[in-house]
């Protein structure tokens, strides 16, 4: 049996109902009966799930569908669970993802987490507890999303990798022009002020006039501007620095 119902005590699935508000969710689960006791569940806390029952078919939806969370099992036919995994990130889409696998040792787990994974479950598990990780998970990315990947125009930077492009080009970032960069392009299309960069950027709380900031910024817009025909890192006279497609 996948999920421990005996931990479930058989509780009532509307008791558990939760408070992240409802989630659009894929479950990518071979098993019958096992995807079907959990999209009964998820629907009776209030979200709404889609069942794929092979690798080959959740590749697809995942790839077509607005999902908050993918719940994918590790061993399917067709295409197994990590390589969904891994084709979903090699394409950008940085949903998160929970894996499920009666693979449960510590270096099944690593190698899943390593492949792109989220966060990972070992069967049996109990029903409240996937809940639960699914609710962080999609906490994380402030409901529907705080990305993993960050895109303005044809930059785009990848949280987890440390991997910055713009179109076909790699740009190799020093970790503090990473940080800096990262910072901005969270914000894109709002002015982020010399102050805010030194308590976020360096933790610094002191004279904003240092020229640090303008050190950086100089070397970062040599970095993703020079040679591009758009701009992309624009000075706010007298307020601070912007990150946005489209000069104006």
């Amino acid at each position: 049996m996948v999920a421990d119902r005996t931990v479930e005590n058989k509780q009532d699935w509307s008791a558990q109902r939760s408070l992240a508000g409802e989630m659009r969710l894929l479950i990518v689960e071979d098993d019958r009966d096992a995807a079907d006791y959990l999209y009964k569940a998820f629907r009776e806390v209030g979200h709404v799930p889609d069942l794929a029952r092979d690798g080959e078919e959740g590749l697809s939806l995942a790839l077509e569908g607005q999902y908050d969370v993918l719940i994918i099992d590790r061993m399917l036919p067709k295409r197994d669970g990590l390589s969904i995994i891994g084709t979903l990130r090699s394409k950008g889409i940085s949903t998160p993802v929970l894996i499920l696998s009666a693979l449960g040792q510590v270096d099944d787990r690593v190698k899943g987490l390593r492949a792109g994974g989220d966060d990972y479950l070992p069967k049996p598990y109990s029903f409240s507890e996937l809940l639960a990780r699914v609710e962080v998970l999609a906490r994380r990315r402030g409901g529907r999303g705080e990305d993993t990947v960050y895109r303005v125009g044809d930059l785009a930077l990848d949280r987890l990798s440390h991997r910055v492009t713009r179109g076909d080009e790699e740009i190799v970032l020093q970790p503090r022009e990473f940080r800096l960069l990262e910072y901005l392009m969270k914000h894109a299309g709002q002015v982020v002020t010399r102050t805010m960069l030194l308590e976020n950027v360096w933790d610094y709380h002191f004279d904003p006039q240092t020229n640090v900031i303008d050190v950086h910024i100089s070397r970062l817009r040599s970095k993703i501007d020079k040679g591009f025909a758009q701009p992309l890192l624009h000075t706010v006279r007298g307020a601070g620095y912007m990150v946005r497609d489209g000069a104006r």
